[in-house]
């Protein structure tokens, strides 16, 4: 089954000029009525640090939830993060952005890769009390531009350390350095077949010219979970790196379209949706 998980938090958070609250929650809610899967709307974060995520919250309780099927996806970057988003009805998953590179975690959440490990531990123990769903993301899984160790067997040992905490979902992402078709079937060849219990994901920041190879090489390898931005907006503003958008939503509908795979959309309400984001970003 295909899973898209569209974030308008990632389009939003790297935007310098501040978007009204209101034209937040109008955007957000002609995604809701699209059809995703899960539809990702806001993180718990100082607002001195990402100050376009500073009304989240406000922003979470507006949203009409009458005519959707989507779940609602909160990101927490510490465990009073996590503690707050799960009081929060709505949120039906919270993300956590793990890392085993110790440069990305000191910029982006300023912990240890222990210390790291740790909150993903306690955030998919909350998820299971809280009756909700852990997402825990791996940053920076298909190589490491800050020369911190990375290899296969690396990745696939933290990936395992992970599992024994009980996170399940772990989508993979490359956050701010371009990655080729080969390394992305490289790295999933490797880890699907070796944890058939979790489902893993791609967040893909890439340019828009040389998607759908990349694209072509985590589907060959057996993944069905995809992050996507509407127009590829967005980047991770705390990397220490020059942003790099996300996959365009457009074109993974494209690429599913040529795989004769129905992505669950509804094309009208999707298409509303593309005007409202592009009133947004341009706002």
């Amino acid at each position: 089954m295909i899973k898209i998980i569209e974030s308008p938090r990632e389009g939003l958070q790297g935007i310098v000029k501040l978007i009204p609250t209101d034209q937040k929650v109008r955007y957000i809610n002609a995604v809701l009525k699209a059809g995703f899967d899960t539809v990702e709307t806001g993180s718990i974060v100082s607002p001195r640090v990402v100050p376009q995520m500073a009304d989240s919250l406000e922003v979470l309780n507006r949203l009409d939830l009458s005519d959707t099927r989507s779940g609602l996806m909160s990101l927490a970057l510490n465990r009073k993060g996590a503690d707050i988003l799960s009081t929060a009805g709505a949120v039906t998953h919270i993300s956590y952005p793990f890392s085993f590179s110790p440069t990305f975690l000191s910029l982006n959440v300023r912990s240890t890769v222990e210390e790291a490990l740790a909150t993903a531990g306690y955030i998919v123990n909350l998820c299971g009390q809280k009756g909700k769903t852990a997402v825990i993301y791996i940053s920076y899984a298909f190589g490491n531009p800050y020369g911190d160790d990375w290899s296969p067997d690396l990745l696939s040992a933290w990936v395992e350390k992970l599992a024994g905490l009980g996170a399940l979902i772990m989508p993979l992402s490359n956050v701010s350095t371009e990655i080729s078709a080969g390394k992305i079937s490289e790295v999933y060849g490797s880890l699907i077949p070796a944890f058939p219990d979790v489902e893993f994901g791609l967040h893909l920041h890439t340019a828009n010219h040389d998607w759908y190879p990349k694209l072509e090489a985590a589907w060959e390898q057996g993944v069905r979970r995809f992050d996507t931005v509407i127009d590829g907006h967005g980047g991770c503003p705390m990397s220490g790196k020059e942003m790099l958008g996300n996959l365009m939503t457009q074109n993974l509908r494209f690429f599913l379209g040529k795989h004769k795979e129905p992505d669950g959309l509804d094309d009208e309400a999707f298409g509303t949706a593309v005007g409202i984001a592009g009133e947004t970003f341009n706002y």
